[in-house]
């Protein structure tokens, strides 16, 4: 998170997923500023020190509530965090608050009264938990309240108190808040620089939601181990699996084994936890689609649709080739390692039934994407899927020259 990096803090050790499930939601306040409520269903998961907001299942549909697909709406660090029932801030019933150090409220409900309760107990035990593990001193507190807002201090939870103070003590408040100020000064200008912190291991280097070259700068290689290591599970114990990418896998495992990617040098993907081999095809999937440029750049996505859309079939795929050969290496050797794993996925399209034109529904929206939606959505993706179907039917053609094992 931003704050923990603002200010050199060591990482917490991650924690087993707590809990997640579908639960009611508002948010009534950013930054100690009030918001107007507004109600709406929210899958939630516990996670480490976070709770993390996704849309709803059911607002989207069925097609599009994928876990390879779901960005989270918003997160909530859960260190400092203050929980109590409420009644006076909603008509609903089973209802309590949530408030961050940095001023953020959120309402959640239940219909059910034993669930709502259960909530409230694991948050509270991780809250407890973190509090014993990692207590954030009185400077630090200061500072994320500033972070969140400069008004915040005056709409704290000590409001009362600090009414009370005689006009006297006026002075000797505003001593302290100077002297606090002073140590949060030199604090900040202490902080090692961020480069420094990744050198000692103290901060890693995301994997998902990083740039396709940057990471594979980083890794030194042209394909990114994390694809490599999904693939060859797949390959392993995957490739007789009904519907082996178009099922989805369980969401919370998903971002479990997301963030240990994000947080572990390590990762064994035999490991029993990771048997569900649905979960692991829901990951890659989701590293293709937080990819902040897609693995088919967005200057090749409409030279690509007008190429599928050439009536000349040989002509048709001379010129996809010359498309993908012009592709950055790391783009290119990725896309060919992907497609000639997926033509092994076919092989056993009649144990798996993972057609051609099924793989290309689920990849083509995965592994290209224009860059701004021209309101041409539905028939961008029946091209994107074409594509990768084309790709796949042509696979010893179109990367005959170049590429990567």
């Amino acid at each position: 998170f931003s704050e923990m990096i603002l200010l050199g803090q060591k990482e917490i050790p991650f924690n087993e997923l707590e809990k997640a499930g579908l639960l009611n939601k508002t948010k009534i306040a950013e930054g100690g500023k009030k918001l107007r409520k507004n109600w709406s269903p929210s899958w939630v998961v516990l996670v480490g020190n976070s709770l993390v907001f996704f849309k709803d299942p059911k607002s989207q549909t069925p097609s599009s509530w994928k876990p390879g697909n779901s960005r989270p709406e918003s997160s909530v660090d859960l260190r400092g965090a203050k929980l109590h029932w409420t009644n006076e801030l909603s008509s609903k019933k089973n209802v309590f608050k949530l408030r961050t150090v940095t001023g953020n409220e959120f309402l959640l409900q239940s219909e059910t009264d034993s669930l709502i309760r259960e909530w409230y107990t694991t948050i509270q035990n991780v809250i407890d938990r973190l509090d014993r593990e990692n207590p954030l001193d009185n400077v630090l507190l200061y500072s994320l309240r500033r972070a969140g807002s400069v008004e915040l201090l005056d709409h704290s939870d000590d409001d009362e108190r600090r009414t009370s103070l005689p006009r006297s003590s006026s002075n000797l408040e505003n001593t302290e808040r100077k002297r606090v100020k002073t140590r949060l000064k030199k604090l900040i200008l202490k902080r090692p620089p961020l480069q420094a912190l990744q050198e000692k291991g103290l901060i890693k280097d995301q994997v998902f939601g990083c740039r396709l070259e940057m990471l594979c700068e980083r890794e030194k290689s042209t394909i990114p181990r994390f694809v490599r290591l999904c693939t060859e599970a797949v390959e392993r114990r995957g490739l007789d699996a009904d519907g082996i990418y178009r099922v989805s896998g369980n969401l919370a495992v998903i971002q479990k084994l997301r963030f240990l990617v994000n947080h572990e040098e390590k990762l064994n993907l035999d490991e029993s936890e990771w048997e569900d081999i649905h979960v692991i095809t829901g990951a890659l999937k989701l590293f293709f689609r937080e990819l902040p440029e897609p693995l088919v750049p967005f200057g090749f996505f409409t030279d690509i649709v007008e190429t599928i859309k050439m009536s000349d079939y040989m002509d048709k795929v001379d010129r996809l080739k010359c498309l993908v050969l012009n592709m950055p290496p790391p783009n290119h050797d990725t896309l060919q390692f992907m497609c000639r794993h997926l033509r092994r996925v076919l092989e056993h399209s009649d144990t798996n039934r993972m057609t051609t034109q099924n793989i290309g529904i689920v990849f083509g929206p995965t592994l290209m994407r224009p860059e701004r939606d021209n309101g041409n959505m539905a028939v961008n993706m029946v091209y994107q899927n074409q594509a990768v179907e084309l790709i796949l039917s042509e696979f010893e053609h179109i990367f005959g020259t170049r590429g990567a094992s």
